[in-house]
């Protein structure tokens, strides 16, 4: 792995230590992480399957990604293409894939700001890039970097959020839609946008509206009752095993999953 990182490192431009088997551009700042419900999750996140388990079953969203997800990965296995994971925070999808994040998570390889990415130009073969650009306060760098580093006729599958309650982590600064998508991501070509959970767009505004109504404005008591909210009426999201496929979906779609080539 190290070798493969190395052999795409724009070296003329950039400049970095390797420590505990990262590649190190930029210095985390502990302080980021500073709302207390990011907090809680961050703790989660030491332990990632148990992580992964809560989100896949309590989180108001149905987790259509990982259908797209294994596609890509059973695409690129046993190959030689270079597959970044682009603000891939805690998740380690596989161990031949460049993990890439702000945060120095333990699965990750690369410790730099996305919306300047120390690789060369036409050096990568797919890039997944899942929830990530709603918490960058520039995104048009990002996705320009990201048609920059990418290969001629290279991939991208993304995850953006529509219909979502703020969630910071570490931050929050925009939503997406379905027409909005297509302008931010014109410079790529073979666009398919695909809507996931409707219900889960009108779940998570419900679930903090019922915790901020009886949370009386007390901080720790929303946080412990949204946990418990999100408890009880989790089930309501596996409506969307028909109902993120309505044609009109894309109105009320939780986020959008997308694939596209440079």
């Amino acid at each position: 792995m190290k070798d493969k990182i190395e052999s795409i490192i724009d070296t003329a431009k950039f400049n970095y230590e390797y420590k505990n088997g990262k590649f190190v551009f930029l210095e985390f700042d502990e302080d980021i992480v500073s709302d207390s419900l990011d907090k809680i999750k961050t703790f989660f996140k030491k332990y990632v399957w148990l992580y992964e388990l809560l989100i896949y079953i309590i989180a108001p969203l149905y987790p259509s990604r990982y259908f797209f997800l294994s596609r890509v990965l059973k695409k690129t296995k046993n190959t030689d293409k270079v597959v970044v994971n682009l603000g891939s925070g805690y998740t380690d999808l596989r161990d031949d894939i460049i993990n890439v994040d702000l945060i120095p998570y333990n699965p990750v390889n690369v410790v730099c700001d996305i919306t300047k990415l120390p690789f060369k130009d036409n050096s990568i073969d797919q890039i997944i890039n899942i929830a990530v650009l709603e918490h960058v306060p520039d995104p048009q760098a990002v996705i320009a970097e990201i048609h920059r580093v990418l290969k001629p006729g290279g991939e991208l599958l993304c995850e953006i959020p529509f219909m979502q309650a703020f969630h910071a982590s570490p931050y929050d600064f925009q939503r997406y839609t379905y027409e909005g998508i297509k302008v931010q991501f014109a410079a790529f070509k073979n666009l398919k946008i695909h809507s996931i959970s409707p219900t889960g767009g009108m779940l998570w505004p419900l679930q903090e509206w019922i915790v901020m109504l009886f949370s009386f404005g007390i901080k720790p008591l929303h946080n412990i009752l949204l946990i418990i909210v999100m408890c009880l009426t989790f089930p309501i999201k596996f409506l969307d095993v028909i109902l993120q496929y309505h044609p009109m979906s894309k109105n009320i779609a939780s986020a959008f999953i997308f694939e596209c080539k440079k």
